[in-house]
């Protein structure tokens, strides 16, 4: 059994990109282009953080998670560690918590609504890594 990780740490960071491209199927992710920086807000250790995600016919092209400013995106979704981890953890689905305003938007709403099951299919996969949230 695979040991728990610390949620957004960069060993979680190294298991989370090689799990993404190991099961993405991009058949399943409907050979989808685009980019996304999710910005988490109040994360426990008072810094905010990110995770970029970019994929192109589907595939995941780059995956990153850091602090400060994240890479230029199609979309940046902004909301707190609290609701990004209970998406991560698939207690809450990413077009809920966009309809409801726990998360906020820049980018197109049509086309992120679009996406959305394809950024489910992306957190069901992080869900299955122990993690310490």
């Amino acid at each position: 059994m695979m040991e728990r990780t610390r949620y957004l740490s960069e060993e979680w960071a190294a298991i989370a990109g090689a799990k993404l491209r190991a099961e993405l199927d991009p058949q399943k992710m409907n050979k989808a282009s685009a980019s996304m920086s999710n910005i988490y807000e109040r994360c426990s250790d008072g810094v905010d953080r990110f995770i970029f995600i970019e994929c192109s016919d589907g595939e995941l092209a780059r995956f990153e998670v850091g602090s400060g400013e994240p890479p230029k995106a199609e979309f940046r979704i902004h909301g707190d560690y609290d609701t990004f981890a209970m998406i991560t953890r698939g207690e809450l689905g990413s077009q809920k918590a966009l309809m409801t305003g726990r998360l906020k938007l820049k980018g197109n709403m049509a086309k992120a609504l679009r996406l959305s099951s394809l950024a489910d299919r992306i957190n069901k996969v992080l869900a299955g890594i122990p993690t310490d949230y």
